[in-house]
């Protein structure tokens, strides 16, 4: 999908910083390391949109992305890091929180897994964390250029089953480097946002 203007707004510590916009927003989860921001690249067609890192965990606030002032992505923290301090990752729940439960224009939510690896204890609850706040989930399984070709449907399988996917809750192997699944993605992504 191709957009004029596809930019970071803002990156927002707690809800005053929160931008004033009446966008339908869809947020986007995953563990460290799972190439959430080659993902918002991927999808918006933008090189440095969002920053990518051989550091994991490097995304520490809330992102918001504004793309032609019709939609927002949320890029909230990497989960699964161990680097993290208890008062860190505390700040970092509270935050998580306080979007869910206050955000009216929160439409869905993007969980990213690894297609290589099954999903972890983080992935399944924050599966179980969308589905408590009901907001429509779409899991994206990244990475997927990196299985081979014989194994993709095995696995895609071994996720679904692992993450419990109900027949409304759509899977998508997605690769940022093949560009597979960026039309499946944007299909999901439009009918949750345009969900009155």
């Amino acid at each position: 999908m191709q957009f004029q203007k596809a930019e970071l707004v803002i990156s927002a510590p707690d809800r005053r910083s929160w931008p004033d916009t009446t966008l339908p927003e869809i947020v986007l989860a995953g563990r460290s390391n799972v190439g959430k921001s080659s993902f918002i690249n991927a999808i918006t067609e933008r090189k440095k949109l969002a920053y990518v890192g051989n550091t994991p965990g490097k995304t520490r606030l809330l992102n918001f992305f504004n793309l032609d002032d019709r939609y927002m992505l949320v890029d909230v923290p990497g989960y699964g890091y161990a680097n993290l301090s208890k008062s860190q990752l505390m700040k970092f729940a509270q935050m998580m929180d306080e979007y869910f439960e206050q955000r009216e224009q929160k439409k869905g939510m993007v969980i990213l897994v690894d297609a290589r690896h099954l999903p972890s204890e983080d992935d399944l609850s924050m599966v179980e964390y969308a589905r408590y706040f009901k907001i429509p989930i779409c899991i994206v399984a990244t990475k997927i250029d990196k299985v081979k070709p014989t194994q993709r449907s095995h696995k895609i399988k071994m996720i679904k089953q692992a993450l419990e996917l109900s027949e409304n809750e759509i899977l998508i192997p997605f690769s940022a480097i093949s560009k597979q699944g960026i039309d499946d993605v944007w299909k999901r992504l439009i009918e949750m946002m345009e969900d009155e």
